[in-house]
């Protein structure tokens, strides 16, 4: 099962639709559930990042693989992506991924992860980056399947 807990909701229907559309691809291959925890807005940056950590925490189940995303991260390839989601699923079932809201993540949740993985040093709108991940993680499940997708 892949999970993906979000801080905050994706507002623009066209990211709702790309979104929606990824999760229809990705039936074929995995349970998918995405949790969307509040944004704590624009309050003071170490109050909401704790308050959010606090949200997305309630989230993590105790056999959960978890990777965040972060631009400290390691960055992968999409062929490294598909085998290291591969390999995961050998030995876990639960693979959480955690976008973080317009501040990150607090230490906390960094330090609760079994992997981070940054897709690259720029910072994306979270409503769009949402899409990219659910992008990779099906061109990754068409990979493990030898099925024609990536190039």
């Amino acid at each position: 099962m892949i999970k993906i807990i979000t801080v905050g909701q994706v507002k623009e229907t066209y990211l709702k639709e790309a979104i929606e559309e990824y999760q229809k691809r990705l039936q074929k291959y995995t349970k998918l559930e995405i949790i969307e925890v509040k944004d704590e807005g624009l309050v003071e940056k170490t109050k909401a990042l704790k308050i959010e950590a606090e949200r997305i925490v309630k989230n993590i189940g105790p056999k959960d693989y978890v990777i965040t995303l972060e631009i400290e991260g390691k960055e992968l390839t999409s062929l490294e992506f598909s085998e290291k989601i591969s390999d995961i699923l050998t030995t876990n079932s639960n693979i959480t991924f955690i976008i973080g809201g317009s501040y990150g993540l607090e230490e906390s949740i960094k330090k609760e992860a079994n992997y981070s993985l940054s897709f690259s040093k720029m910072t994306f709108p979270h409503q769009l980056f949402r899409v990219i991940l659910l992008e990779q993680i099906y061109r990754s499940f068409k990979i493990m399947n030898n099925e024609s997708y990536h190039k």
